[in-house]
């Protein structure tokens, strides 16, 4: 094998491995707890509720306050990635508020 042709499969599967890594480390997908599921795609969200809203995105973590239409409307929730297939969700403002602890709904490995 040819010292250039080594050195381009070593790049292309550090690029591909990379890529895969990286792609799953944010927090945009499908969540689950307890038969409840919400789903985030970049600023938009789709709540437990059904409802539709968009809130404050970041590759790691969410914000959003609650729209009118549910039972707890007006209530902000915050969300942090823990790792790529656990998301810490805390209710409201108050710091005693327990956090919950979701997870990818399309887990497969």
């Amino acid at each position: 094998m040819a010292k250039g042709t080594g050195r381009a499969a070593l790049v292309i599967v550090g690029l591909v491995i990379g890529a895969s890594a990286g792609s799953a480390d944010v927090i945009d997908g499908d969540w689950c707890l307890e038969g409840k599921h919400f789903s985030i795609k970049g600023p938009a969200i789709v709540t437990p509720e059904g409802a539709t809203t968009t809130g404050d995105y970041t590759r790691h973590s969410f914000a959003y306050v609650v729209p009118d239409a549910a039972s707890n409307a007006g209530v902000k929730i915050s969300m942090r990635l823990l790792n790529e297939t656990t998301l810490r969700v805390i209710p409201g403002a108050d710091p005693e508020t327990t956090a919950q602890i979701w997870r990818r709904c399309d887990v497969t490995s």
